[in-house]
């Protein structure tokens, strides 16, 4: 957090605290909607009613926009549906279609029956697509042009339309070329629009090589093709490449966000996002499933140690040094899980390549293990004075390695195939299997070599 968002926080705690509304109200006026966002996703509950209220009505769609859905929906009770409809006026269609499924009955219904006819076809339009594809992200406003007109017409068309509509549309780097059938040709850059004689038609001075995205693609795949192509906009097409809208590059940013918050989530075995000062009792329940799990698989390798516990009686150097066993185990296959987890969610893993893969990750652990279970046999020896004690040891920590690597190699994989999240459950299987097959070679070896 930056210095100066904790001074925002700690301001507005301190006006709330004292209820002086006045200075409260003149901090809000000073942020914008995502700060503002930001600021209630914060404040602990008591405080949130408090600072709502106070927040200008033309703020609240884009704050609503931005913070998560269970805060949004707190929020939303929190408003009347007057108001509700008031601010969502000031969204665009793609941004009304990313929330109304948490918006009351009555708002929806009122909010498109208020729309023209235009407006109304456009969010029927963007709301029929799921919410983490192309056509879900899209804005359906996208600015188009035929190739046989001239830039000066071009120029004067966008005249007219920022007068008309007060402003052009947001991120417009780029124009749109259509034929008569809707097919998009190519674009046409602003910065050729104006730099250019204006004589040329669109089709002198458009580029044909751009890249047309697939309304059915997912948001991680448009997110892939903007970063591949440094794009702040792109046009969506449907399966006959007649244009539906465009995608620019916020909404990009905020799939990466969220991408982003989901994986962080994650490897805490959240897969759910939850308001920081949510209710005791969700929080608890979502958390409690996780810890669930991973008690269950901690009780299958105590079931595996419990097999020797008469040779960890009789060696207690075993029960010293069993936890890095596992945690070595634990580590290398953790370093292979995120290479092969990351390949997978930016498409760069497949049947083509996994064995590659796998080979290549195995060689590293063979290097690693080699090394390092060098390393744990001289310790081992100068600790316990001990050389099959230490040879034990390190055969373990070995074999362990490359079972870690393997399964961090392939867990992902099989996860994938059967459509579970490999960020959510891939870490939980992986310390399993390592801390099961650590355990039993390491004690099942002692018991036969030194016992």
């Amino acid at each position: 957090m930056s210095k100066v968002f904790t001074k925002l926080v700690s301001q507005s705690t301190h006006f709330l605290e004292h209820k002086n509304d006045l200075e409260l109200l003149a901090l809000i006026k000073q942020c914008h909607p995502a700060e503002l966002g930001r600021l209630i996703e914060s404040l602990p509950n008591k405080y949130r009613d408090d600072f709502w209220i106070l927040i200008p009505i033309k703020y609240k769609g884009e704050i609503l926009l931005s913070v998560h859905q269970e805060l949004r929906v707190f929020l939303i009770k929190k408003t009347s549906e007057a108001d509700l409809l008031k601010c969502l006026s000031t969204l665009q269609m793609d941004e009304l279609a990313d929330i109304d499924v948490d918006l009351p009955l009555p708002v929806i219904s009122a909010m498109v029956e208020a729309m023209d006819s235009q407006r109304k076809e456009r969010y029927k339009t963007v709301a029929s697509f799921p919410d983490n594809t192309a056509g879900g992200l899209m804005d359906v406003d996208a600015t188009a042009v035929r190739k046989d007109v001239s830039l000066k017409a071009v120029y004067r068309y966008l005249c007219k339309l920022r007068k008309k509509e007060g402003m052009l549309p947001e991120q417009l780097d780029q124009l749109v070329v259509v034929d008569r059938k809707n097919k998009v040709q190519g674009t046409l850059y602003l910065s050729d629009l104006v730099s250019l004689d204006n004589s040329l038609s669109v089709g002198d001075v458009m580029k044909s090589d751009v890249p047309l995205i697939d309304s059915l693609q997912s948001a991680s795949q448009v997110a892939q093709i903007f970063e591949d192509h440094d794009l702040i906009s792109a046009p969506v097409v449907d399966q006959n490449n007649c244009l539906l809208g465009r995608i620019t590059v916020d909404d990009v940013i905020d799939v990466l966000k969220q991408n982003s918050e989901k994986r962080l989530l994650a490897s805490a075995g959240l897969n759910k996002e939850l308001d920081m000062f949510a209710p005791v009792s969700h929080i608890s329940l979502n958390r409690a499933i996780w810890l669930g799990t991973n008690l269950i698989t901690a009780f299958l390798a105590a079931w595996v140690i419990g097999f020797f516990e008469s040779s960890i009686e009789q060696l207690v150097a075993l029960a010293v040094l069993m936890p890095v066993v596992a945690s070595m185990g634990g580590v290398t296959g953790s370093q292979t899980l995120t290479v092969v987890t990351r390949g997978i969610a930016r498409d760069l893993v497949s049947s083509a390549n996994i064995v590659s893969l796998t080979i290549h990750e195995l060689k590293v652990s063979f290097i690693n293990g080699i090394l390092w279970a060098s390393v744990v046999f001289i310790i081992t020896f100068f600790w316990y004075d001990d050389w099959k004690l230490g040879s034990v040891f390190a055969l373990a920590l070995f074999v362990v390695s490359l079972t870690g690597t393997l399964s961090g190699a392939l867990i992902p994989i099989i996860l994938k195939k059967i459509g579970v999240d490999p960020a959510i459950a891939g870490g939980v299987i992986l310390t399993t299997i390592t801390d099961a097959v650590g355990f039993l070679i390491f004690l099942g070896t002692a018991t036969y070599i030194l016992i």
